[in-house]
Parts: structure tokens; sequence; C-alpha cells
């Protein structure tokens, strides 16, 4: 039996495998199968449902600012991937992911829950007031440098605008993060 034949003898029925992390489990048994070593750090973080949920929303958030970047703009733009700001909010699809999976799986009376919705309620209370107003600041920086340095090399110069969200785009993202996290955590659903 292989070195991970012994942790998936436990996990037969498709219901345990769903409550305990079934991303993880899947992929010890594919990496097993194929004899390829997979580290046990990265197996426990992939049956974890709270990060995989949290990590798929803020992946598919990323995703779809560069389809919807492209459906409007005509051009492929990879370097949206890691930005900031812009429809829908990845970091509220991540921070909602995870306080919604915690809800989930350890309910609301758990201890956890009430510091990841803090957490959240924190992270998107700032993308749409505080970095939208740099955002905000940086667009007339960039003009008064303009107009003040014309011609001068430090004209050419821009900050950064796009830095928070509008209300709808961190409603957007909060929808999208509760809906992957509720999609991680079936399996916790199903056994309540």
């Amino acid at each position: 039996m292989s070195r991970w034949g012994s942790v998936l003898e436990g996990y037969s029925d498709s219901d345990t495998v769903l409550q305990n992390g079934g991303f993880g489990i899947a992929l010890l048994s594919i990496t097993a199968n194929a004899k390829v070593r997979i580290s046990p750090f990265v197996a426990t973080l992939a049956a974890n449902p709270t990060f995989v949920s949290g990590f798929f929303a803020w992946l598919i958030a990323q995703s779809m600012k560069l389809f919807l970047h492209f459906l409007f703009e005509r051009k492929w733009d990879l370097r949206i991937l890691c930005s900031s700001g812009g429809m829908p909010s990845s970091h509220s699809a991540l921070c909602t992911a995870l306080t919604a999976s915690v809800a989930i799986c350890h309910g609301v009376a758990d201890s956890l829950f009430p510091v990841c919705l803090g957490f959240t309620l924190i992270v998107m209370y700032d993308a749409i007031g505080v970095r939208r107003h740099a955002g905000m600041q940086a667009q007339v920086l960039n003009l008064i440098v303009e107009d003040l340095f014309q011609g001068h090399p430090i004209s050419q110069r821009k900050l950064k605008e796009l830095l928070g969200h509008t209300p709808s785009q961190v409603f957007a993202g909060a929808i999208l993060g509760i809906m992957v996290a509720c999609i991680c955590c079936q399996g916790y659903m199903v056994s309540m």
C-alpha cells in the first residue's frame, strides 16, 4: 500500500469525503495512484474547505476582472490578474468566502466566526472608503503634476488610480464569495 493509502482508507463514504475536504482527499487519491509525491502541507490545505473556498473565490474574482476587461477594452492585459480595484472585488470575495465557510463548517456560535466577520467588514469598508478615496486623490494629483510639470520627466510618472472599489463592486465580490463558500462546503451543509 502506498504512503497515502492509509490516509485514504477512512474515506470510502462519499459524504465523509465531502465533509472532510473532498478536494484534498481527491488530490491525495490522484497522487497515490499516480505514484507522484505531494507535500502533506499542500494536501492538508487542499482538504480544508475554508482555505479552498477563500482561494477559489479570490481566483474566480481576479479571473472575472481579466475577462471583463477584455469584454470592454478588446485587449488582454494579464497584469489585471495581480492588480487591485475593478469588478468584482477579489478582497471582498476572499473575505466573505472565508467568513461564510467558517459559518457553514463551524457555525456562527464558534469564536472564529466573529473574528472572520470583523475582518471581512473592515476589509470591505476599507475598499469602499480609504482605498477608493486614495485612488480619487491619485487622479487629482496626476492632473496637477501633468499641468505643473508639462514637458518635464516627472510629468511622465503616474500614480496608480484604481485602488479601491465602488459599493457595487464590493457587493458583487461578497455575493461571489458566499456562493463559492456554499459550493466548497456543501458536504458540511448536507451533514447538518
